[in-house]
């Protein structure tokens, strides 16, 4: 420490003299002392992940973790079900070692099935908000066979093993959720005198993972940090679960069941097999074989569920009723002006109307509602007293412009 008196020498941050602390650390005309170094230590410790961690793990029962998923999550009954079953029962086999110890217990990794924007990823990442476990999504298009262009299929415990906040303890009885895993099935199903590195070669990636092995990750990534030592990460209790749109399922199924009919009018009974999602709920192994899934890539994904095509009343609920609904977003965007929002129930039909046509589920309501309030988002915090704004189906049909409610000293005037 510099000379002088040590009464005139103080924490620059708390104001404490080197009497009342343990130590006092001198800098550059500023000293510190260890209780603050203890503080700002906590702070920045102090992560997501390692709040989590803290957390004591709570056990919910299935009809709780369905009842959550159903506050944001609308229809899709079946398989909310299955998911909440499943979650229960790792994590009842995990914590529990000594009641599975006389049976030995193997985890039941989970297949979802459905068209685009049904709430696939949506089902994972809300139960990623209920669970103190660790979570991740990993995007199984992006994977090729180790040693070519892309990334490794280690890269999904990579990415859990990060969300865990590098705790390798709280890795090993995490939740991954493996999205677009119809885009890795096999290009042809004849042999090939090339390598099918992004299909084929990935599902033989992923056997071992899925069924549960040590495996060797380079916890900052794969190839660009070769000098990194590796943590070796045991996927036994890990649980998988694995979503794809599984485009043209149904109609290898529909050929299956036309197979069945004897007669003539096979080819008519298979055309008058429209429904997409009765289709689905009939899948089979020898269905999934013949769409590129390799037999040993559907013997370690068991449970399999499918998650049914939105029905016009179903859209209307996603708009208005789960706690993050797009109709609350824009009304909070709204209430930050001031403003009240309001969107009549002709204007929510015309919306579906919309997004039926486009035929991307879920995904279409937000686009739309994003093009078609573009001009009055715009306008609105240049707006001066005004107190409401109502949406009509006319906004979302011809882009017309909103019901604009004025407030005066008197109450409200419409303009």
């Amino acid at each position: 420490m510099p000379t002088g008196s040590k009464r005139t020498e103080r924490c620059s941050f708390c104001g404490k003299d080197a009497f009342a602390v343990r130590k006092l650390f001198s800098g550059y005309n500023a000293f510190i002392c260890d209780e603050c170094i203890a503080l700002t230590h906590d702070l920045i410790a102090d992560t997501p992940a390692k709040r989590a961690a803290a957390q004591p793990f709570k056990l919910y029962k299935p009809k709780e973790i369905k009842a959550f998923l159903d506050q944001y999550v609308i229809g899709q009954e079946q398989a909310k079900k299955t998911l909440s079953v499943a979650v229960y029962n790792h994590y009842q086999r995990l914590f529990n070692p000594e009641a599975s110890a006389e049976v030995e217990l193997e985890k039941s990794n989970i297949l979802m099935l459905g068209p685009t924007g049904t709430g696939k990823t949506l089902l994972a990442q809300t139960l990623a908000k209920m669970l103190s476990v660790p979570f991740s999504i990993a995007d199984a298009t992006v994977l090729t066979e180790a040693g070519y262009v892309g990334e490794d299929v280690e890269n999904i415990l990579v990415r859990l093993y990060q969300a865990a906040d590098y705790d390798k303890e709280r890795t090993e009885t995490g939740i991954v959720f493996v999205d677009e895993i119809d885009k890795i099935a096999r290009k042809t199903a004849n042999p090939s005198i090339t390598r099918d590195v992004s299909g084929e070669g990935v599902q033989q990636g992923l056997l071992k993972i899925l069924e549960g092995t040590v495996s060797n990750i380079p916890p900052k990534g794969g190839r660009k940090h070769p000098e990194q030592p590796f943590v070796q990460i045991d996927t036994r209790n890990i649980l998988f679960i694995c979503g794809g749109a599984f485009d043209s399922l149904d109609k290898i199924i529909a050929r299956r069941i036309g197979k069945q009919q004897v007669g003539f009018k096979v080819d008519q009974v298979v055309s008058q097999i429209d429904d997409m999602n009765a289709l689905l709920h009939q899948v089979q192994s020898e269905d999934l074989l013949e769409y590129g899934l390799i037999p040993e890539m559907i013997g370690r994904l068991p449970v399999v569920t499918v998650l049914d095509e939105l029905s016009d009343e179903a859209m209307l609920q996603i708009l208005t009723e789960p706690k993050n609904s797009l109709i609350r977003q824009y009304q909070k965007v709204f209430q930050m002006e001031n403003i009240e929002l309001e969107m009549t129930p002709e204007s929510l039909v015309a919306v579906v109307k919309i997004a039926r046509k486009r035929k991307t589920g879920a995904r279409a309501l937000r686009g739309i509602l994003e093009e078609r309030m573009l001009e009055i988002m715009y306008e609105a915090p240049s707006y001066r007293n005004v107190a409401k704004i109502i949406v009509t189906d006319e906004c979302i049909t011809d882009n017309a412009p909103p019901i604009i409610e004025r407030s005066t000293k008197s109450g409200k005037q419409s303009a």
